[in-house]
């Protein structure tokens, strides 16, 4: 069941980041904007915000904030801001937020449906593409690894111990949901037993979305994410009943070409705001400024 099945999402990006939440989000709809909140991650900024049904007009993000600060009141570890938008806007539409140092972000849902996945010319062989055990304790060493391959493979302006954190309380949510058979998380290794590259799917009533394709930097140009990225695919949709292959990803990423190559197509493009205290930007604020942290 849809974590959002009462509340409509007409945005299949924001849709799947929902459909991935754990048992227990909070999504309610408020009418110009769906509130989602994960109480029990309050660090994971992308389980904890506001989505509004339309773009920002000018003067909006003082209203925008008003709206967030009253909404996560209660909830005081929830330092960052951050507003999806339901549909398009524009680069200017956003120029207020970038202003005042929020991270603008421009990503893209790529599908594919099961007809249009297909396997690269160039992908790795050598590597055994296994599924990790959810239950507890099962496959300890190789969770640990996909946690630090992930916290290794952070963007800029999040702190690496916060971000390892961050990515063991996901990484339990998300197991919970495998224990339950909406997918599973997987990992490629290398002959000698080593995790070159981690990433997960979640299914939920025949969507699947893809989590957190990362590769291990010394495994990098070696066509071994193109091969678990296919195998993980095919994976999905014959076992896990998925119909339709969801990807969320950053426009500018190095991997966007990859998925366009496995028979992932652009279908919707989105915009992202999200500040945060170790955000490269985020003593821009004009309120939250004095809360800007450096990360060395």
């Amino acid at each position: 069941m849809p974590r959002h099945a009462d509340v409509h999402i007409a945005s299949l990006m924001a849709a799947t980041d929902v459909d991935v939440l754990p048992e227990g989000t909070i999504v309610e709809d408020r009418g110009p904007y769906v509130l989602v909140r994960s109480s029990g991650n309050p660090g994971h900024y992308w389980g904890n915000f506001l989505l509004w049904r339309e773009p920002p007009a000018p003067g909006d993000r003082e209203r925008w904030e008003a709206a967030f600060e009253r909404e996560f009141r209660d909830q005081p570890a929830s330092v960052h801001r951050a507003f999806g938008i339901d549909g398009p806007c524009t680069e200017e539409a956003a120029a207020e937020f970038a202003a005042a140092g929020y991270e603008v972000m421009h990503g893209a849902a790529l599908v594919a449906e099961p007809h249009e996945l297909a396997a690269h010319a160039r992908a790795n062989t050598e590597v055994e593409v296994r599924e990790l055990d959810p239950a507890e304790g099962a496959d300890a060493d190789l969770w640990a690894a996909a946690v630090e391959v992930h916290t290794a493979n952070r963007e800029p302006g999040h702190e690496e111990g916060p971000h390892r954190a961050y990515t063991w309380a996901r990484m339990a949510e998300r197991r919970a949901r495998f224990t339950q058979g909406d997918g599973g998380w997987f990992v490629a290794l290398t002959p000698q037993g080593e995790v070159a590259a981690s990433c997960g799917v979640v299914v939920t009533e025949g969507r699947a979305r893809f989590q957190s394709v990362d590769t291990a930097e010394a495994h990098r140009s070696r066509g071994i994410a193109s091969r678990l990225v296919h195998d993980v695919g095919r994976a999905a949709l014959d076992r896990f009943g998925a119909e339709q292959l969801v990807i969320g990803a950053d426009a500018e990423h190095h991997a966007f070409s990859l998925y366009q190559s496995l028979g992932f197509v652009v279908r919707e493009r989105t915009v992202e705001l999200c500040w945060w205290p170790t955000s490269p930007t985020a003593a821009m604020h004009p309120t939250y400024g004095h809360l800007a942290r450096r990360v060395d």
